[in-house]
């Protein structure tokens, strides 16, 4: 293995900032002029009480994996 050269080092810290610096800038273009209104009503809207079984994934899951265990419970003691 040859020797490692320590002016062949490249520094990307400059890079790392400057990339930085774009998406920042990039981010704020693109946000709306009144972005804290934009951002209570996209919470709002979050928060908005759901059907229990349409909203929650976690309910979903919870009775394919019941139905899942009880069919085979059924099969089981048949």
């Amino acid at each position: 293995m040859e020797k490692f050269e320590a002016d062949i080092r490249i520094d990307i810290r400059n890079r790392l900032r400057s990339h930085a610096a774009r998406k920042l800038v990039i981010a704020r273009m693109q946000a709306p002029r009144d972005w804290e209104t934009a951002l209570r009503y996209e919470l709002a809207q979050h928060r908005t009480p759901q059907p229990l079984i349409v909203g929650s994934s976690d309910f979903k899951l919870f009775l394919q994996s019941f139905l899942i265990f009880f069919t085979a419970a059924m099969m089981f003691l048949i």
